[in-house]
């Protein structure tokens, strides 16, 4: 782990930028995006555009590759960070970023703080860290695609994941609060604490074992199942008490595999309580004892897109 290296983003001009997001928009039809389509979408001179491509690639924004039929321009992951981090600072979100404080097959995690100093958590979804074949057996942001781009799906990742906690956050659920987003960062409150999954001790095993089946069947009794809950998901503090993170593969009570996932779910919680705190219990939720209390899969468009974001979406398919 190490910092997110933004030193060039100081460096390049307006210009610049809008050549970034020529190269982003010609990339929704495009595996590689000409050049004349880059000075086209970003209405700059033809002749200049070569020298503000050959500067993004340079700093490794963009590469130049050779395609069977035609070569073109495509966005590296730092190239999309870039566009994402200058809206989120233009926007006065973000002034500064500092380390790396997590790491993860689809994401990493990084301190930022605003202009008044205040701490805040930056997550940049990275989905290309797993096969494409994974992804469409767990996720469904592709919808009936049969293929998609990493930076298509690691978007609407973000934009799932910040619709949830947004929705959960104002219904009182313990997770973060989220701030804002953009592309394929989320920003969110900072949650002191410890991941449950590097925590040897604590004083009450049945309060917290209670505490989390709880929250478990609170969010069933709402419509949805979390469908990765688990010890690295679970932030315990100082008073033993915990929070949720990470929610792109919610799933709603009435997905045909509902039962499956959260069986799945309570049987993880009662196997780590068993072999952490040598805790285990007789009583444990299932799947026939829900009572739906609310329709919060429902408000967020069932599949997870709450309403207010749909139109991004509309924008990235």
């Amino acid at each position: 782990m190490g910092r997110l290296n933004v030193a060039v983003l100081r460096y390049l001009t307006a210009e610049d930028f809008r050549s970034l997001t020529a190269i982003e928009m010609g990339m929704k039809n495009h595996e590689l995006v000409p050049g004349s389509l880059v000075a086209s979408i970003a209405k700059l001179p033809h002749g200049g555009i070569y020298k503000r491509l050959l500067n993004l690639t340079k700093h490794r924004l963009s590469v130049y590759e050779r395609g069977k039929r035609y070569d073109g321009y495509r966005l590296t992951n730092t190239g999309y960070d870039y566009l994402a981090l200058r809206a989120l600072a233009s926007r006065n979100v973000i002034s500064s970023i500092g380390n790396q404080i997590g790491t993860g097959k689809e994401s990493d995690i990084f301190l930022v703080a605003d202009q008044e100093g205040k701490e805040m958590v930056l997550k940049i979804h990275r989905l290309g860290r797993t096969s494409f074949r994974k992804i469409k057996e767990k996720r469904d942001y592709h919808k009936h695609r049969n293929s998609a781009s990493w930076i298509y799906l690691s978007r609407l990742a973000a934009v799932k994941e910040f619709a949830f906690m947004q929705a959960l956050h104002d219904r009182g659920f313990p997770v973060p609060k989220p701030y804002d987003f953009n592309r394929h960062c989320i920003v969110m409150e900072v949650i002191k604490g410890f991941p449950l999954c590097q925590v040897h001790y604590v004083k009450d095993a049945p309060a917290l074992y209670e505490e989390v089946m709880d929250l478990l069947v609170n969010l069933a009794n709402h419509g949805l199942i979390h469908s990765d809950f688990n010890e690295f998901n679970l932030i315990l503090d100082d008073d033993d008490h915990i929070t949720l993170i990470d929610f792109p593969q919610m799933v709603s009570t009435s997905h045909p595999n509902a039962e499956w996932y959260f069986d799945r779910d309570v049987s993880c919680i009662r196997e780590f309580f068993k072999k952490r705190f040598n805790y285990e219990s007789e009583l444990y939720p299932t799947f026939q004892e829900i009572s739906r209390e609310d329709t919060l899969d429902l408000t967020t468009s069932a599949s997870g897109y709450a309403k207010d974001v749909q139109e991004i979406l509309n924008e990235a398919c």
